[in-house]
């Protein structure tokens, strides 16, 4: 405003501001604290007015910056929604950004899923990237890298951007698999998106697909069996941990899953569990359980 006007009083900017004149001139003191030279000028014309030759920069993003900063507020716990304190500023922030730059994060903004919990952010091109693959339903081929280091490129269907967990999900169908597949953003290594064009499955839900998604495929398969039932058993199960099945009313229900790591499916997940569990399947699971129930007698003893 004061670049805009030559002189403005405090009654001018307490109008346009809708704030009182005291809040307008604490702004002022505000902008002078943080070096701004505001000249104030006393008599019936006077007023606050800006130094000579001051000149604010403007704020100058890249179409990079746009996405990390969209992704940034998608994977904290603020809604992103407009109705938002939160989503109402980022509102503000791509409506005034160039629409070459802001393209790519509105789409982002209006087409990730997110259920936001820890941190691990990929590539905000490639994401954006599999985003707008998303939207325009074009077959891409991705070029990805698992968790040993072995790349592979395959093409796939995307269906939707998840954000679970902490991590980047991409929900696809795998042609190179065959299958319904989730893949991790961050470990996407390029993609080439082509004309032809795909209908994803009318009722998916991105997120129920990604969780269901997260407790299969591992290495070393799981099957416990908590004497209790599934309902009351049921909070204290995360989706990666695997699948509740129901037994019947005197045995319980099973939980049925993999994992790549049985001491920690053993010491961080079945361990606080307040229920009795017994381990039906996977040996490896089996031996994490028994050392761990082992470490921890001995504690016990040592103590007495």
């Amino acid at each position: 405003m004061l670049q805009v006007r030559s002189t403005l009083t405090a009654a001018d900017l307490a109008t346009e501001l809708a704030v009182s004149e005291r809040a307008a001139r604490r702004y002022i003191a505000i902008l002078r604290e943080a070096g701004i030279p505001v000249i104030s000028e006393r008599g019936p014309y006077g007023g606050y007015q800006l130094g000579r030759g001051v000149r604010l920069p403007p704020l100058v993003f890249t179409a990079t910056e746009a996405l990390g900063l969209v992704m940034a507020v998608l994977e904290t716990d603020a809604p992103a929604a407009g109705d938002h304190v939160v989503g109402a500023a980022l509102d503000k922030f791509l409506r005034a950004l160039p629409d070459s730059v802001a393209r790519q994060a509105i789409v982002m903004r209006q087409h990730a899923a997110t259920v936001p919990d820890d941190r691990t952010r990929p590539d905000p091109v490639i994401a954006a990237d599999l985003v707008d693959a998303v939207v325009s339903k074009r077959r891409i081929t991705v070029t990805y890298r698992n968790e040993s280091g072995r790349s592979w490129t395959g093409d796939v269907d995307p269906w939707a951007v998840v954000i679970r967990f902490g991590r980047w999900y991409l929900a696809c169908f795998s042609h190179r698999a065959a299958e319904v597949r989730t893949f991790r953003v961050d470990r996407v290594l390029a993609i080439v998106q082509h004309d032809e064009v795909f209908e994803p499955p009318a009722d998916i839900d991105p997120v129920a697909l990604v969780e269901a998604q997260l407790g299969r495929g591992w290495k070393y398969r799981t099957r416990v069996r908590f004497h209790a039932p599934l309902d009351a058993v049921r909070p204290f199960i995360s989706p990666p941990m695997g699948a509740l099945e129901a037994v019947d009313a005197e045995a319980g229900c099973d939980l049925v899953g993999s994992t790549r790591n049985p001491e920690m499916y053993a010491s961080e997940w079945l361990a606080r569990i307040p229920i009795p569990f017994t381990v039906i399947d996977g040996p490896e699971l089996a031996d994490a359980v028994a050392a761990l129930a082992a470490r921890l007698s001995a504690a016990v003893e040592r103590r007495t």
